[in-house]
């Protein structure tokens, strides 16, 4: 059950009015008085509840909260059209927020929600520990998961098969003769890591190596880092017969830096990317259902809401691969 401020009074052993000032920020409260009542708040893990001056007695909160990392990512921008769609039919109202993938941004991000006596909460995790939401969890809390699993915490998680679709990706590009293939890598400490993972592994199957050599791991994952690495691989002596991008990002940096060359280099995204498929050569790539997973992620939480225990539920997603023209180039 949550603390209330009568168990804040109690712990604190001051008047409920006293402690009603306290969280109001009455500047006639002593410093004194202040930090006694602070001390119980902390021991109690009260957190003041901002959305209850909307809720009628008796009501309990129908707001969800969806927390992404980057927004201008439409991966992400799908995924959250989907779970607003889905909590809507539910009776849910979904509050949106964004962390650019900062864990301290996150986690102020977290307080903020929960501080609105959300219902639930959808993460897309940064790479931070995450063990500062077991308090919340402790108090009632369900948290889901999405795209990441999350570290120092057991929780619902909702991924796609990122092993298993980078694996086709080469397997694909394996078929159409390559066996010379650059690979640009984004940062991240779980997705991008695990493309590679399935890249490699699939390359090793087929009696084949991956040259490090034409391995790019960039520090931003942005079109223009990516464009400059691909850039960098096409001008080698013996550059790469085809290009493997690990984001939808890194895919459009490919398309810019192989302008004129396009006929000649073949290239397989992960995720897809606006107007993919309009491009002069159509760009290959493997998608990952980013509206199932936000569909998926609020049919776990309104689950957990109406009680559902047990263990954590981790939902891997499939991938397809969507032939366009641009991975079915031959060496």
């Amino acid at each position: 059950m949550r603390p209330t401020m009568t168990d804040v009074a109690a712990a604190a052993g001051v008047g409920l009015g006293t402690v009603s000032r306290v969280v109001n920020g009455d500047p006639a409260v002593s410093p004194a008085m202040r930090e006694r009542v602070q001390a119980a708040i902390d021991a109690t893990r009260y957190r003041r509840n901002e959305l209850a001056r909307s809720i009628r007695p008796g009501q309990t909160s129908t707001t969800l909260a969806l927390l992404l990392g980057d927004l201008t990512n439409p991966f992400y921008a799908r995924m959250a059209k989907a779970a607003v769609a889905v909590a809507g039919d539910a009776g849910y109202a979904v509050l949106l927020s964004t962390a650019d993938e900062d864990p301290a941004a996150e986690q102020r991000a977290v307080s903020e929600l929960v501080g609105r006596r959300v219902a639930g909460l959808m993460i897309v995790p940064d790479q931070g520990d995450h063990a500062y939401l077991a308090p919340e969890v402790e108090l009632g809390t369900p948290v889901v998961f999405l795209d990441r699993p999350a570290t120092g915490i057991e929780a619902d998680v909702v991924v796609i098969d990122n092993e298993r679709g980078s694996a086709d990706a080469a397997r694909h590009l394996i078929a159409h003769g390559h066996h010379r293939i650059g690979v640009v890598v984004a940062p991240s400490y779980y997705t991008t890591g695990r493309r590679l993972r399935g890249f490699r592994r699939a390359l090793r199957e087929a009696g084949d190596q991956l040259d490090n050599s034409l391995v790019r791991h960039l520090d931003v994952g942005s079109a223009e880092a990516s464009a400059a690495a691909v850039a960098d691989l096409l001008a080698l002596p013996d550059p790469p017969t085809a290009i493997f991008a690990t984001t939808g990002f890194l895919s459009q940096g490919a398309v810019l830096a192989m302008r004129g060359r396009e006929h000649e280099v073949a290239l397989v995204g992960f995720d897809d990317f606006p107007l993919a498929e309009l491009l002069p050569v159509p760009v290959t790539v493997v998608a990952g259902d980013a509206a199932a997973m936000g569909e998926q992620a609020v049919r776990l939480l309104l689950a957990r809401i109406a009680g559902e225990s047990g263990p954590a539920h981790r939902t891997v997603l499939p991938t397809r691969l969507i032939e366009r023209g641009s991975g079915e180039i031959h060496a």
